[in-house]
């Protein structure tokens, strides 16, 4: 896995998980979390809260916010 992978795509990889499977248990497309992975796309609270919990793990472990300079 190249080390740029995002954090959603490594904890989904490490879950063992396609996209598609990961999209239907939060209830988006597999489009969504393409664009997720690739940092296209800023999900809301309540759905970054589903892909948590899915991929048991935590909001700020798979969105982290860019350092401050």
């Amino acid at each position: 896995m190249p080390d740029d992978a995002s954090p959603v795509r490594s904890a989904r990889t490490r879950a063992g998980l396609r996209q598609a499977d990961l999209a239907a248990a939060v209830g988006v497309s597999r489009q969504t979390i393409v664009s997720l992975e690739r940092g296209d796309y800023s999900p809301s609270v309540y759905l970054a809260l589903r892909i948590a919990r899915s991929l048991d793990s935590t909001v700020e472990a798979l969105f982290p916010l860019p350092e401050e300079s």
